[in-house]
């Protein structure tokens, strides 16, 4: 990342204007002579100069209290722009815009104006102050740790401040929010910064000068040049750019209920789809059946060993490990690989029957893929195991910042963390890059069986022949929504769960019900098993559409 310090050049200073305009405020009028010594900012009962405000604040415990309240009632000490620093009185009744440098930009309408003198409704005129703070000055507070870890980690938008440089707004004596019409902030950057968030300072209940960034309230929009944030209400503003998206408390909560609650669930429905699938294979022994009964096996033992992992660990103390954390761990491990494997092994099942119909000869098909299904995860995790790698994970001891980990899970050490790239990350990928792939195919064969139907003559035969084919249209969209399911493609939307909220939720949903997904995809399968039974037995010329043979 390269960043560049805006440094100012040259400042805009406000003149005395009409009357009805922005007026600049100047020693004389506030009763003030020159060559005074300017009192600290800690006294209430005194009023100081623009230029010394954050020099008198920067030692103080609450600064950024300090500072807003200065900047409140300070004068200029000479005639002239101050660096860094717009003071105006502008008139309520109409709209504001000033720059405190040339890289910054304020509008504030109207509206914004009138609330911050509601109860000065004798004044027309507020008082409009807008100034940068280096972004050194703002501490963010300490990881909070909860005990017994029970759910995710409250981080905040995390990243860079755009040129270093925070933006300061206040009007009038009061505090500004919840405004019907927004303020707009105008932060110039450079091509290069494509990715940024409106931000503002929230300090921390604590007495003391941490905090952290928060885009609650605002809006961001990037002109390319600019980013504009629309913001409703006036604090300490910036761009976070290249930001690290988390969640915080509140949706950690809800996060971890959702996560929970839907891995139950998914326990609950894999045992259905599990008998399901084993009678499936008594009266039809297929190929593909039984590759979707090993493939809910490790699902089930996916979802099972979570729920058991985050239980143990919140027996533990906050230093405590144990060895079953660390066999929980492997389990983990090993059976996630598990369920990559076997989505792996759906997709080239499936690439055998639609692209290799003919002449396919595999002895002891089902075993081999075993062997690869669960002896690659076995070996993998054995190995790591004996390498030490697998205990108690808690990001934040280790100082490791990972967006939306849970707080404690018996899984792999920090010192570990290249090995859960290779394992979980790369290879993850992979699979859902080849089974996408195979689902693209299907798509393509679907449609070249669809295309290559023939039309009736008659008018009424083509109406009846269009219906059906819009109902087949309708069956071949739920049958590769469901492949998609089966081959495990949403867990291709994490990509999303980096970028908005919402896409943190619909992540967290769509991944811990996918036992829900395999129990519909077993009841589909089950009804057609039993829709061609009956076809055949009315219809023996009726046939499958596509076949394979295999030799045990």
């Amino acid at each position: 990342m390269m960043w560049i310090t805006l440094f100012l050049v040259t400042l805009v200073w406000v003149s005395t204007t009409q009357a009805d305009g922005p007026r600049s405020v100047t020693p004389e009028e506030n009763g003030v002579t020159y060559g005074t010594v300017p009192p600290s900012p800690r006294d209430s009962d005194s009023t100081y100069y623009c230029e010394n405000v954050l020099r008198d604040c920067e030692t103080d415990v609450l600064w950024i209290r300090c500072y807003e309240k200065g900047i409140g009632r300070c004068i200029p000490k000479r005639r002239g722009p101050i660096r860094d620093f717009i003071l105006l009185q502008a008139n309520s009744s109409q709209e504001a815009e000033v720059s405190p440098t040339s890289k910054h930009r304020v509008y504030i309408p109207s509206s914004a104006l009138r609330r911050s003198r509601e109860d000065e409704s004798r004044e027309e005129e507020v008082r409009l102050v807008a100034s940068v703070v280096n972004s050194t000055f703002f501490k963010l507070s300490p990881p909070q740790r909860r005990p017994r870890g029970r759910h995710f980690t409250p981080v905040h938008i995390q990243g860079t401040v755009l040129g270093g440089l925070v933006l300061v707004v206040k009007v009038g004596k009061y505090a500004v929010q919840n405004l019907p019409e927004p303020v707009k902030l105008t932060f110039q950057h450079n091509k290069e910064e494509v990715n940024g968030t409106c931000v503002f300072w929230q300090e921390s209940h604590l007495d003391n000068t941490t905090g952290h960034w928060s885009a609650v309230g605002c809006e961001t929009s990037d002109t390319g040049t600019d980013f504009i944030c629309s913001c409703n209400h006036l604090s300490f503003f910036a761009v976070l750019v290249n930001p690290e998206l988390s969640v915080d408390e509140s949706d950690a909560v809800k996060l971890s209920y959702i996560t929970y609650t839907g891995s139950a669930l998914s326990i609950f429905f894999t045992v259905i789809s599990l008998i399901i699938y084993i009678c499936l294979q008594r009266r039809r022994p297929e190929k593909a059946i039984g590759v979707h009964l090993q493939l809910t096996v490790a699902l089930l033992c996916l979802h099972i060993i979570f729920l058991l992992s985050n239980l143990w660990v919140w027996q533990l103390n906050e230093t405590e490990d144990s060895w079953v954390c660390r066999g929980l761990g492997l389990l983990l491990h090993w059976s996630l690989l598990a369920t990559f494997s076997w989505a792996a092994l759906e997709g080239f099942h499936l690439y055998l029957l639609l692209i290799r119909v003919f002449n396919i000869y595999v002895r002891r098909y089902l075993l081999k893929l075993s062997l690869v299904g669960w002896g690659l995860p076995t070996l993998i995790a054995v190995v790591c195991g004996i390498s030490g790698v697998y205990g108690k994970f808690n990001p934040e001891s280790e100082g490791v910042n990972i967006s939306n980990s849970p707080m404690q899970l018996c899984w792999m050490s920090r010192h570990r963390l290249l090995v859960s790239y290779i394992t979980t990350v790369a290879f993850p990928c992979l699979v859902i890059l080849c089974n996408s792939c195979m689902l693209v195919l299907v798509v393509f064969k679907f449609w070249g069986l669809r295309a290559g139907s023939g039309a009736i003559g008659s008018s009424s035969g083509w109406r009846r022949t269009k219906r059906e084919n819009r109902g087949k249209l309708w069956k071949d969209c739920a049958t590769v929504l469901g492949l998609s399911c089966v081959l495990g493609l949403p867990w291709g939307l994490a990509t999303i769960s980096y970028i908005t909220i919402p896409g943190i939720y619909i992540f967290t949903i769509l991944i811990s019900l996918q036992g829900v997904y395999m129990f519909l995809w077993s009841v589909a399968l089950n009804r057609k098993s039993r829709s061609d039974y009956n076809s055949s037995t009315k219809d023996p010329s009726s046939q499958k559409v596509m076949t394979t043979s295999f030799n045990n």
